[in-house]
């Protein structure tokens, strides 16, 4: 039984592995986040061990009672891993998002006596019962839900819609396959899912080595690869600086500051559109690149940059440099967007009275 189940299941252990290896070792994840991929992992282990077990039973016929109660788990982990997929995954899901988990699994597990999803025939089949679709129906909405999540979550960058959607797609797929090759995908489930999870967090700690921590916005060191590699397709820099922070920090702190460089970096982030990228350079500096963008574009983005600032208690000096055809040095470009930005600066400060918190 242990040599059929090492054999079934070498590649999904070693994954499994690995992964836990990769978690434990990374600096960036705090430990409730790390709490969660284990527990994560560790249901993903434990589901495999349940399915191996029912087909074990199955063509053994050793106890059709045990064989009823495995069926039952397996129908009712779906749910709850791709729950506690969006309980790791997302930024704000809370415990209630196990709620309906639960109520299908109690409605599953019911099963077990009154036959309301599924049976066990004299032979060892499977039979569906009246609401027979119900683990599919459960599965069904926590995807929809995971993919609404990520999406909306995710940020434009190909290198982050990539991943979110090979996850959405492998969650997808564990709802049709089973109808076309039969309960023996459930055997392929857990792999797929650890392939999928294991993809998705590389990803994703290869986006934080090139993001800004505080703010979330892409960094110094992914700003400076752009321009090394993708000259001839930018057409604007946007030069963006924060006006007051030091004021901020010496009067309210630190903390306070930080909430007000997440503010702004938040209106930067929400008035860019597509190919049009914003970095957080260094302390209260921000630039925005865009590509292939017209005069137009970069206007509108300056103007909402500044309407979205307007409902904050916050103001930024923003200027910048247009390049209709992509061949204006980069660092005349930036010398240009940074010479209009301390142009509106030092008029903001000249006008509000409070020059010596200008650096």
């Amino acid at each position: 039984m242990l040599r059929e189940f090492l054999l079934q299941n070498w590649a999904l252990n070693l994954i499994l592995i690995a992964f836990t290896v990769l978690v434990k070792a990374n600096v960036f994840l705090d430990r409730k986040t790390r709490s969660r991929i284990y527990a994560l992992i560790a249901s993903i282990s434990l589901l495999s061990f349940i399915v191996f077990a029912e087909f074990y039973l199955g063509k053994t016929r050793l106890h059709d009672g045990l064989l009823a109660v495995f069926v039952a788990i397996r129908y009712s982990a779906t749910p709850f891993i791709i729950a506690l997929t969006l309980y790791t995954l997302t930024k704000k899901e809370r415990i209630a998002v196990f709620i309906p988990a639960a109520i299908f699994a109690a409605a599953i597990f019911s099963s077990v006596f009154n036959g309301i999803v599924f049976s066990i025939s004299e032979e060892g089949t499977l039979i569906r019962g009246p609401l027979g679709y119900l683990p599919y129906a459960a599965a069904g909405l926590y995807c929809c839900l995971l993919i609404f999540i990520l999406v909306k979550e995710c940020n434009k960058y190909i290198t982050e819609i990539v991943p979110t959607v090979f996850l959405c797609f492998t969650f997808i797929s564990g709802l049709i396959l089973p109808f076309i090759i039969g309960k023996d995908y459930s055997r392929l489930f857990c792999t797929n899912i650890a392939i999928a999870l294991f993809v998705y967090y590389d990803f994703s700690i290869l986006q934080l080595t090139k993001k800004d921590p505080l703010t979330g916005l892409l960094n110094r060191h992914s700003f400076d690869a752009v321009i090394a590699e993708r000259k001839k397709s930018i057409t604007g820099i946007v030069s963006i600086d924060m006006n007051g922070l030091k004021e901020i920090n010496d009067k309210k702190g630190h903390g306070a500051g930080d909430e007000a460089l997440k503010t702004v970096a938040l209106c930067i982030a929400r008035a860019t559109k597509t190919r049009q990228f914003a970095y957080r350079i260094g302390g209260d500096e921000f630039l925005i690149i865009c590509r292939h963008s017209s005069l137009n574009e970069i206007n509108r983005l300056e103007k909402c940059i500044e309407a979205n600032l307007s409902q904050t208690p916050y103001h930024c000096a923003i200027g910048y440099s247009y390049s209709p055809d992509g061949a204006k040095p980069i660092g005349t470009m930036l010398e240009e967007a940074d010479k209009i930005m301390y142009q509106k600066k030092e008029t903001f400060y000249m006008l509000s009275g409070t020059a010596k918190y200008r650096m």
